[in-house]
């Protein structure tokens, strides 16, 4: 099982919240460089304040592209990714185009996730690729836009923006995220060079080391104190 350091370094916390405010930011920030997590993400508005926060401290800043529901053009996704890679951003996380997903659209998906991947790359940074796995209605699908995102040349490839939701049996809204058969089926459908992050519903210690124990490497969350403070009672 993996330890304190391991897991709490895969980190990227989220400050994404159409509520949370520059001071959320800061704090977030503060708390990332005390625990020594991968990166600290965060609303395109917020990339200039967290890079500046974050400078000198090992942790990367980040940000979103067409968050959460990937239905902006591939133009507005591109312009975005500049503006934030100026910014400061080093690593951004785009939503793909769900609903071209959803209709098999794929020359188009494929060919947004290229653009994005692109205009991060001509800035140094790497683009990690959000399926919004719980919306997808096939193992086919994920396995369709691991293919598409490795051909881009993505970094990443990952579950969730933990902003999607279903109807569940009684009718009520749930919120999807990451399973560890998503995670299973993301890390056999892609090559070694693209990893695999998990984000959604990733709310304690135990949730973070099942996820990296099925492949992944990097995770998405808001909970990240309470994930260090499980994981400093663990045993390695």
């Amino acid at each position: 099982m993996p330890g304190m350091a391991n897991v709490v370094s895969l980190i990227d916390h989220a400050v994404l919240h159409p509520t949370q405010t520059s001071d959320d930011v800061r704090a977030a920030c503060e708390m990332a460089a005390r625990l020594g997590i991968a990166s600290v993400c965060v609303k395109p508005s917020h990339v200039a304040l967290a890079a500046n926060a974050l400078r000198g401290s090992g942790v990367a800043p980040s940000t979103v592209i067409g968050f959460p529901h990937g239905g902006t053009t591939s133009a507005a996704k591109v312009a975005e990714t500049l503006r934030a890679c100026d910014d400061g951003a080093v690593e951004v996380d785009m939503v793909i185009n769900i609903g071209q997903a959803l209709s098999g659209e794929w020359e188009s998906v494929g060919n947004d996730i290229a653009s994005v991947v692109a205009a991060a790359k001509s800035k140094g940074a790497i683009t990690k690729v959000i399926f919004e796995t719980g919306l997808m209605p096939s193992d086919e699908h994920k396995r369709k836009l691991c293919e598409l995102s490795e051909a881009a040349g993505a970094a990443f490839v990952k579950t969730s923006t933990g902003f999607g939701f279903v109807k569940g049996p009684d009718g009520a809204l749930v919120s999807t995220g990451a399973t560890v058969e998503d995670i299973r089926l993301m890390r056999a459908a892609c090559g070694p060079n693209v990893q695999v992050k998990a984000s959604g519903g990733v709310r304690s210690y135990d949730d973070a080391v099942r996820l990296v124990e099925a492949g992944a490497t990097r995770l998405g969350t808001s909970a990240t104190e309470a994930i260090a403070k499980g994981a400093e009672g663990d045993s390695y």
